[in-house]
Protein backbone atom coordinates (compact mmCIF):
# COMPACT_ATOMS: atom_id res chain seq x y z
CA UNK A 1 0.00 0.00 0.00
CA UNK A 2 1.11 3.71 -0.22
CA UNK A 3 2.65 5.74 1.94
CA UNK A 4 -0.92 6.45 2.81
CA UNK A 5 -3.54 5.11 0.12
CA UNK A 6 -6.73 6.51 0.28
CA UNK A 7 -9.24 4.44 1.91
CA UNK A 8 -12.32 5.13 -0.32
CA UNK A 9 -11.41 5.20 -3.77
CA UNK A 10 -11.70 3.11 -7.23
CA UNK A 11 -9.98 0.19 -7.96
CA UNK A 12 -8.28 -0.65 -4.77
CA UNK A 13 -9.98 -4.49 -4.96
CA UNK A 14 -6.58 -6.73 -6.34
CA UNK A 15 -6.37 -8.83 -2.93
CA UNK A 16 -4.32 -7.11 -0.78
CA UNK A 17 -4.85 -7.40 2.93
CA UNK A 18 -6.90 -5.25 4.64
CA UNK A 19 -4.29 -2.21 6.69
CA UNK A 20 -7.27 0.06 6.47
CA UNK A 21 -7.70 0.74 9.68
CA UNK A 22 -3.87 1.74 10.00
CA UNK A 23 -4.36 4.78 7.85
CA UNK A 24 -6.12 6.82 9.60
CA UNK A 25 -5.40 6.23 13.24
CA UNK A 26 -4.77 10.38 15.25
CA UNK A 27 -0.88 9.41 14.83
CA UNK A 28 1.49 7.72 13.62
CA UNK A 29 2.56 4.72 15.76
CA UNK A 30 -0.24 1.97 14.42
CA UNK A 31 0.82 2.50 11.19
CA UNK A 32 4.89 1.87 11.70
CA UNK A 33 4.35 -0.88 14.48
CA UNK A 34 1.70 -2.48 12.09
CA UNK A 35 3.91 -2.18 8.61
CA UNK A 36 7.57 -3.08 10.07
CA UNK A 37 7.31 -6.37 10.95
CA UNK A 38 6.46 -6.40 6.51
CA UNK A 39 9.51 -4.23 5.96
CA UNK A 40 7.95 -2.11 4.26
CA UNK A 41 10.04 0.30 2.43
CA UNK A 42 9.04 1.67 -0.94
CA UNK A 43 9.27 5.49 1.25
CA UNK A 44 13.15 5.08 1.93
CA UNK A 45 13.39 4.03 -2.08
CA UNK A 46 11.42 7.34 -2.80
CA UNK A 47 13.79 9.63 -0.83
CA UNK A 48 16.98 9.38 -3.00
CA UNK A 49 14.84 9.19 -6.38
CA UNK A 50 12.70 12.44 -5.12
CA UNK A 51 15.48 14.31 -3.53
CA UNK A 52 17.38 13.72 -7.18
CA UNK A 53 14.34 15.04 -8.99
CA UNK A 54 13.80 18.14 -6.64
CA UNK A 55 17.85 18.98 -6.63
CA UNK A 56 17.40 18.38 -10.59
CA UNK A 57 14.62 21.14 -10.83
CA UNK A 58 16.06 23.31 -8.80
CA UNK A 59 19.07 23.69 -10.94
CA UNK A 60 16.75 24.81 -13.45
CA UNK A 61 15.28 27.17 -12.17
CA UNK A 62 17.96 28.83 -9.03
CA UNK A 63 16.34 31.12 -6.23
CA UNK A 64 13.51 31.93 -4.93
CA UNK A 65 10.63 30.80 -4.22
CA UNK A 66 10.93 27.00 -3.09
CA UNK A 67 10.04 24.34 -5.41
CA UNK A 68 6.86 23.02 -4.90
CA UNK A 69 5.85 19.10 -4.40
CA UNK A 70 2.70 17.54 -4.52
CA UNK A 71 2.23 14.26 -2.69
CA UNK A 72 -0.45 11.95 -3.28
CA UNK A 73 -1.23 9.50 -0.88
CA UNK A 74 0.57 11.09 1.71
CA UNK A 75 -0.52 10.03 4.83
CA UNK A 76 1.61 10.67 8.01
CA UNK A 77 3.63 12.82 5.49
CA UNK A 78 6.69 10.17 5.73
CA UNK A 79 7.28 10.91 2.13
CA UNK A 80 7.62 14.99 3.35
CA UNK A 81 9.72 13.80 6.51
CA UNK A 82 12.27 11.89 4.24
CA UNK A 83 12.71 14.66 1.60
CA UNK A 84 13.09 17.43 3.65
CA UNK A 85 14.72 16.24 6.57
CA UNK A 86 18.38 14.75 8.00
CA UNK A 87 16.90 11.54 8.78
CA UNK A 88 16.04 7.95 7.11
CA UNK A 89 13.11 5.45 7.32
CA UNK A 90 15.13 3.43 9.73
CA UNK A 91 14.90 6.19 12.01
CA UNK A 92 10.98 7.12 11.65
CA UNK A 93 10.83 3.18 12.49
CA UNK A 94 13.02 3.77 16.00
CA UNK A 95 11.00 6.66 16.54
CA UNK A 96 7.67 5.29 16.68
CA UNK A 97 7.90 1.86 17.92
CA UNK A 98 11.00 1.58 19.68
CA UNK A 99 11.50 4.46 21.91
CA UNK A 100 9.46 3.70 25.09
CA UNK A 101 8.11 7.80 25.62
CA UNK A 102 7.02 7.84 21.97
CA UNK A 103 5.05 4.23 22.57
CA UNK A 104 3.46 5.84 25.87
CA UNK A 105 2.81 9.24 24.96
CA UNK A 106 -0.87 10.74 24.36
CA UNK A 107 -1.20 11.52 20.98
CA UNK A 108 -1.25 15.27 21.52
CA UNK A 109 2.37 15.14 23.64
CA UNK A 110 3.51 13.03 20.38
CA UNK A 111 2.69 15.69 18.21
CA UNK A 112 4.39 18.57 20.14
CA UNK A 113 7.46 16.47 20.51
CA UNK A 114 7.44 15.61 16.57
CA UNK A 115 7.32 19.66 15.96
CA UNK A 116 10.33 19.58 18.10
CA UNK A 117 12.16 16.79 16.09
CA UNK A 118 11.36 17.45 12.62
CA UNK A 119 12.34 21.13 12.79
CA UNK A 120 15.75 20.34 14.15
CA UNK A 121 16.35 17.95 11.46
CA UNK A 122 15.14 19.94 8.84
CA UNK A 123 17.20 20.18 5.71
CA UNK A 124 18.39 24.07 4.82
CA UNK A 125 17.51 23.05 1.07
CA UNK A 126 13.63 21.51 2.05
CA UNK A 127 10.81 22.38 -0.54
CA UNK A 128 7.62 23.33 0.07
CA UNK A 129 5.70 20.09 0.80
CA UNK A 130 1.86 19.59 0.09
CA UNK A 131 -0.42 16.64 0.99
CA UNK A 132 -3.06 15.19 -0.22
CA UNK A 133 -5.21 12.13 1.12
CA UNK A 134 -8.70 10.91 1.68
CA UNK A 135 -7.61 10.02 5.52
CA UNK A 136 -8.83 13.43 7.74
CA UNK A 137 -6.60 12.36 10.61
CA UNK A 138 -3.37 11.16 9.30
CA UNK A 139 -2.97 14.34 7.01
CA UNK A 140 -4.34 16.67 10.04
CA UNK A 141 -1.49 15.15 12.07
CA UNK A 142 1.53 15.46 9.24
CA UNK A 143 0.15 19.27 8.93
CA UNK A 144 0.44 19.94 12.68
CA UNK A 145 3.75 18.67 12.96
CA UNK A 146 5.14 20.57 10.33
CA UNK A 147 6.02 17.92 7.88
CA UNK A 148 3.28 19.60 5.44
CA UNK A 149 3.13 22.99 4.41
CA UNK A 150 -0.55 22.20 3.66
CA UNK A 151 -2.42 19.28 3.40
CA UNK A 152 -5.76 18.57 2.08
CA UNK A 153 -8.25 15.75 3.01
CA UNK A 154 -9.66 15.28 -0.07
CA UNK A 155 -10.97 11.87 -2.44
CA UNK A 156 -10.58 13.35 -6.11
CA UNK A 157 -11.76 9.91 -7.02
CA UNK A 158 -15.21 10.80 -5.75
CA UNK A 159 -15.00 14.85 -5.84
CA UNK A 160 -13.63 18.10 -7.77
CA UNK A 161 -11.32 19.43 -5.67
CA UNK A 162 -11.76 22.33 -3.45
CA UNK A 163 -11.12 25.97 -4.54
CA UNK A 164 -8.54 26.14 -1.25
CA UNK A 165 -6.78 22.96 -3.18
CA UNK A 166 -6.90 24.94 -6.42
CA UNK A 167 -4.87 27.28 -5.56
CA UNK A 168 -2.48 25.94 -3.53
CA UNK A 169 -1.89 23.35 -6.50
CA UNK A 170 -0.88 26.40 -8.78
CA UNK A 171 2.79 26.62 -9.46
CA UNK A 172 3.53 22.64 -8.18
CA UNK A 173 6.99 21.88 -10.01
CA UNK A 174 6.76 18.10 -8.71
CA UNK A 175 4.13 15.19 -7.79
CA UNK A 176 5.00 12.28 -5.86
CA UNK A 177 3.14 9.08 -4.92
CA UNK A 178 4.46 5.75 -4.05
CA UNK A 179 2.26 3.35 -4.47
CA UNK A 180 -0.76 4.81 -4.58
CA UNK A 181 -1.89 3.84 -8.02
CA UNK A 182 -4.56 1.52 -7.71
CA UNK A 183 -6.28 3.32 -5.18
CA UNK A 184 -6.16 6.72 -6.81
CA UNK A 185 -6.87 6.07 -11.21
CA UNK A 186 -6.94 8.46 -13.88
CA UNK A 187 -9.41 10.07 -12.72
CA UNK A 188 -7.44 11.83 -9.84
CA UNK A 189 -4.53 13.09 -11.98
CA UNK A 190 -6.91 14.92 -14.53
CA UNK A 191 -8.31 16.46 -11.94
CA UNK A 192 -5.18 17.33 -10.17
CA UNK A 193 -3.80 18.84 -13.30
CA UNK A 194 -6.35 20.71 -14.19
CA UNK A 195 -5.77 22.92 -11.42
CA UNK A 196 -2.24 23.16 -12.58
CA UNK A 197 -1.33 25.96 -15.37
CA UNK A 198 2.10 24.15 -16.03
CA UNK A 199 2.62 21.33 -15.95
CA UNK A 200 4.97 19.47 -13.49
CA UNK A 201 6.89 16.43 -13.37
CA UNK A 202 5.58 13.18 -11.74
CA UNK A 203 7.01 10.60 -10.14
CA UNK A 204 5.17 7.34 -9.54
CA UNK A 205 5.98 4.24 -7.83
CA UNK A 206 3.60 1.77 -9.36
CA UNK A 207 3.36 -1.97 -8.36
CA UNK A 208 3.15 -4.42 -10.87
CA UNK A 209 0.08 -6.16 -9.93
CA UNK A 210 -1.41 -2.60 -11.16
CA UNK A 211 -1.25 -1.44 -14.81
CA UNK A 212 -0.13 2.87 -15.05
CA UNK A 213 -1.10 2.69 -18.75
CA UNK A 214 -4.38 4.90 -18.16
CA UNK A 215 -2.63 7.25 -16.40
CA UNK A 216 0.15 7.78 -18.58
CA UNK A 217 -2.03 7.70 -21.20
CA UNK A 218 -4.04 10.90 -19.76
CA UNK A 219 -0.48 12.21 -19.02
CA UNK A 220 0.49 12.23 -23.09
CA UNK A 221 -3.01 14.25 -23.65
CA UNK A 222 -1.31 16.92 -20.95
CA UNK A 223 1.80 16.99 -22.84
CA UNK A 224 3.88 14.59 -20.41
CA UNK A 225 6.24 11.84 -22.00
CA UNK A 226 5.95 8.99 -19.33
CA UNK A 227 9.08 6.98 -18.98
CA UNK A 228 9.33 3.94 -16.82
CA UNK A 229 12.93 3.29 -15.35
CA UNK A 230 14.55 0.42 -16.39
CA UNK A 231 16.25 -2.60 -15.29
CA UNK A 232 15.41 -2.46 -11.85
CA UNK A 233 12.24 -2.81 -9.50
CA UNK A 234 11.67 -1.88 -6.14
CA UNK A 235 10.84 -3.58 -3.40
CA UNK A 236 7.35 -2.24 -1.49
CA UNK A 237 7.07 -5.09 1.56
CA UNK A 238 6.63 -8.54 2.29
CA UNK A 239 3.69 -10.33 1.60
CA UNK A 240 1.12 -10.60 4.42
CA UNK A 241 0.41 -14.31 3.78
CA UNK A 242 0.22 -17.00 1.55
CA UNK A 243 -3.68 -15.89 0.06
CA UNK A 244 -1.99 -12.25 -0.70
CA UNK A 245 0.86 -13.84 -2.91
CA UNK A 246 -1.22 -16.11 -4.88
CA UNK A 247 -3.77 -13.05 -5.67
CA UNK A 248 -0.43 -10.95 -6.54
CA UNK A 249 0.88 -14.01 -8.92
CA UNK A 250 -2.24 -13.85 -10.45
CA UNK A 251 -2.46 -10.19 -11.06
CA UNK A 252 1.11 -10.42 -12.43
CA UNK A 253 0.12 -13.77 -14.58
CA UNK A 254 -2.99 -12.07 -16.24
CA UNK A 255 -0.44 -8.90 -17.08
CA UNK A 256 2.38 -11.33 -18.51
CA UNK A 257 4.96 -10.55 -16.27
CA UNK A 258 7.59 -12.87 -14.41
CA UNK A 259 8.12 -12.84 -11.32
CA UNK A 260 11.41 -14.80 -11.01
CA UNK A 261 14.42 -12.52 -9.29
CA UNK A 262 10.85 -10.01 -8.75
CA UNK A 263 8.13 -11.10 -6.35
CA UNK A 264 9.75 -14.93 -5.79
CA UNK A 265 11.59 -13.27 -3.00
CA UNK A 266 8.37 -12.47 -1.01
CA UNK A 267 7.82 -9.04 -1.43
CA UNK A 268 5.61 -6.76 -3.94
CA UNK A 269 7.55 -5.26 -6.18
CA UNK A 270 7.19 -1.53 -7.96
CA UNK A 271 7.81 -0.13 -11.07
CA UNK A 272 9.10 3.57 -10.99
CA UNK A 273 7.73 5.95 -14.00
CA UNK A 274 8.87 9.92 -14.50
CA UNK A 275 6.30 12.02 -16.81
CA UNK A 276 8.03 15.05 -17.51
CA UNK A 277 7.19 17.33 -20.89
CA UNK A 278 8.92 16.43 -24.08
CA UNK A 279 11.50 19.20 -23.68
CA UNK A 280 12.68 18.30 -20.40
CA UNK A 281 12.89 14.57 -21.48
CA UNK A 282 15.11 15.61 -24.82
CA UNK A 283 17.09 18.17 -22.57
CA UNK A 284 18.15 15.69 -19.74
CA UNK A 285 17.34 11.91 -20.85
CA UNK A 286 16.13 9.28 -17.74
CA UNK A 287 19.17 7.54 -17.69
CA UNK A 288 21.27 10.84 -17.33
CA UNK A 289 18.89 11.37 -14.45
CA UNK A 290 18.29 8.58 -12.33
CA UNK A 291 21.53 6.66 -13.49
Amino acid sequence: MAAGAPHTSAGSDWGKADFEDIYDCPDPRTYFRTLRPLDYQIPHHGQLVFRTLTESLQRRRPGPPPLRVLDLCCSYGVNAALLNHKLSLADLYERYTDVPDATGMTTQRLAAEDRTFFDELRRPEAVRTVGLDAARHAVGYAEAVGLLDAGFAENLEAAEPTERLRRTLAGTDLVTVTGGVGYISATTFGRLLACMPTAPWIAAFVLRTVSYEPVARLLAGKGLVTEQLPARTFRQRRFADLAERRAAFGALQARGLETTGKESDGFYHADLYLSRPAADVAALPLERLLP
